[in-house]
């Protein structure tokens, strides 16, 4: 199935985005791989979204707009209609940095398999205005027990062999979020992935309700829960992660968001890290 041009099918699923789905639709027609596709299942937006769709139609291979029961929902959707060796997922928010980072990636997808069925690059966390706040991926041999542990490589960074869904099944659609994970959880811990160095695909926008503390909390039980599904034991990351969570919580309702975060990166710097939530 694959050859020296690996075939990316780009799937977009998106509900009422419609302040930053121009860029990211832009960002996947702009790329100079030509052996690509471009997905989109829409949730039945109202907010003009479809209006950006429409003028961009005649460059996308398949798209459709219905209501449906959640992003795992969407994302199987695209899957039925993908033709690509491989499947790359980019949120509504988010966009490909550089116009080349499909040639770049393509030759490694054309010789990850049989080995790999997973491959996975960089991604940068950006504010709304494009600032980078930090930069996810790390070799597996270092990320291997931080993902077993809930810590997910870089999803906008990373693509899914055709057979990978063939084999292990679609997205759980029991999941709101999370499902990502443990579709990966199905094939990583016996299955290894390919890390490629020095490649950033895309600007994963953070901020506003993602950043809340109560969020992160409930990502945490989510991802017990997938752990649960996949005979998977909780370990010391897992709980550490859950004790921050508390902490922040605890300092946003007493001390107030603004202090909070300057409360955190004081205790970022302590440990020679850079601020972080005082940029969010």
């Amino acid at each position: 199935m694959d050859s020296a041009a690996p075939r990316i099918s780009v799937v977009v699923a998106l509900l009422n985005r419609r302040e930053t789905l121009a860029r990211c639709l832009d960002s996947v027609l702009a790329q100079t791989w030509t052996a690509r596709e471009l997905i989109l299942i829409d949730g039945g937006s109202t907010d003009g979204s479809l209006d950006i769709v429409r003028a961009r139609a005649g460059a996308i291979a398949h798209w459709e707009s219905a209501p449906d029961r959640g992003l795992y929902h969407a994302f199987n959707k695209a899957l039925a209609r993908a033709t690509g060796d491989w499947i790359y997922f980019l949120g509504a928010d988010d966009w490909l940095l550089e116009n080349s980072v499909f040639s770049r990636i393509a030759p490694h997808l054309a010789k990850a398999l049989p080995r790999y069925r997973v491959v996975y690059a960089q991604a940068n966390f950006v504010t709304a205005s494009g600032e980078v706040l930090e930069t996810m991926g790390a070799p597996w041999a270092a990320s291997r027990e931080r993902f077993l542990q809930g810590f997910m490589i870089p999803h906008q960074a990373t693509f899914h062999h055709r057979s990978l869904f063939e084999e292990r099944g679609g997205f759980d659609e029991g999941f709101r979020m999370g499902g990502d994970y443990e579709l990966l959880l199905r094939e990583l811990p016996s299955r290894a992935p390919l890390f490629v160095p020095g490649i950033v695909v895309a600007g994963y926008q953070f901020g506003g309700a993602s950043s809340a503390p109560a969020n992160t909390l409930e990502v945490l039980r989510v991802v017990r829960r997938a752990q649960e599904k996949n005979g998977v034991r909780p370990g010391m990351l897992w709980y550490a992660a859950v004790a921050r969570a508390l902490i922040r919580i605890t300092l946003w309702r007493v001390v107030g968001e603004r202090a909070a975060k300057r409360l955190l990166d004081w205790g970022r710097a302590l440990m020679g890290k850079p601020a972080f939530w005082t940029r969010i």
